[in-house]
């Protein structure tokens, strides 16, 4: 924020304005739109859409990162429907509270509300490419449930699964707000945001492993006992392979607390992040040889390494 100087704050505080009242006329809804926004979200990919547009960022760049917000929060309210999740950030989720006709319904409606405002701007691009990434995300969470309890799942079906779940939406953001200023090096920035975005849910997935509670706001192996098959598994299923006989079904708290010892026990977690850090370093270097001006450059850069320091 210090190095964007005036520019970026300004843009993000219309963003933020622009996703309040974008919820506010929902209705019976509303309430749970605006605690749902307001839950402590790092606004990571609406930040994305505005650095990749840079200084010249306009009206389009804002719209956009309001949509790719209400896009991903949508897939989180829909998310906690599908996983009946109690808590999110620490926080009753709107499931727990009020149960699953409502939370579908919100997600539901979260999603309609982005594309009503990229439609409203009249960008065809952008309808597009929030369409498409849509899909994706649906696509992501088809195969999330078809592997569900699969102890033999491969690398291969994981990174899929990542880069259409979790990546493809940083790598639209990325792509969106290239696009909102002439769309130079949109093939460079959708590397850099996909790049990200796996090393984002490989972190995402050390921290499930590591907890604690109070840090991640879910408890400890909540992934294991959905039955979702990670990275930091895949890593310790290869120093300790009787780790495919274990029955993710018959979990409970306890023994998926056990179990994420096991796991951290093989240095699993090391090597993941390891991983992970190795994407950064992909991402960043995709950028060189741009025409990205070098401060919005460094700009991105840094958000690239703030998604390792997160973890740290």
């Amino acid at each position: 924020m210090d190095g964007a100087g005036s520019w970026l704050p300004r843009l993000l505080t219309q963003v933020e304005d622009g996703l309040t009242s974008s919820v506010t006329t929902a209705g019976p809804l509303s309430p749970d739109a605006v605690k749902t926004l307001q839950a402590g979200g790092k606004r990571m990919r609406p930040m994305l859409v505005l650095l990749c547009a840079g200084p010249e960022a306009g009206e389009d760049a804002v719209r956009a990162g309001i949509a790719v917000e209400l896009v991903h929060m949508a897939s989180l309210v829909h998310d906690d429907v599908l996983d009946r999740a109690p808590l999110r950030r620490g926080l009753p989720t709107v499931y727990a509270e009020a149960g699953r006709d409502r939370a579908t319904s919100l997600g539901d409606m979260l999603f309609s509300t982005a594309f009503r405002i990229l439609v409203d701007g009249g960008d065809v691009k952008a309808v597009t490419e929030i369409s498409d990434t849509a899909v994706d995300l649906a696509r992501g969470e088809l195969l999330q449930r078809r592997g569900a309890f699969d102890t033999n799942l491969n690398e291969a079906e994981y990174l899929e699964r990542c880069g259409l779940k979790t990546a493809r939406l940083f790598e639209a953001a990325c792509v969106l707000g290239r696009e909102s200023v002439g769309g130079q090096d949109a093939e460079a920035v959708a590397h850099f945001g996909h790049r990200i975005g796996l090393a984002f849910q490989m972190l995402d997935d050390v921290l499930d492993i590591a907890g604690p509670v109070e840090r991640t706001g879910k408890a400890r192996g909540t992934d294991l006992l959905d039955g979702t098959v990670t990275l930091p598994f895949m890593e310790a299923r290869k120093v300790d392979p009787t780790l495919a006989e274990v029955d993710l079904g018959s979990l409970d708290e306890a023994t998926a607390e056990v179990l994420c010892d096991r796991i951290a026990a093989t240095g699993a977690l090391d090597a993941t992040r390891g991983r992970a850090m190795g994407l950064i370093d992909e991402a960043k270097k995709g950028l060189a040889g741009t025409g990205i001006d070098p401060d919005q450059r460094k700009l991105l850069e840094l958000i690239a390494d703030g998604v390792v320091l997160r973890y740290s």
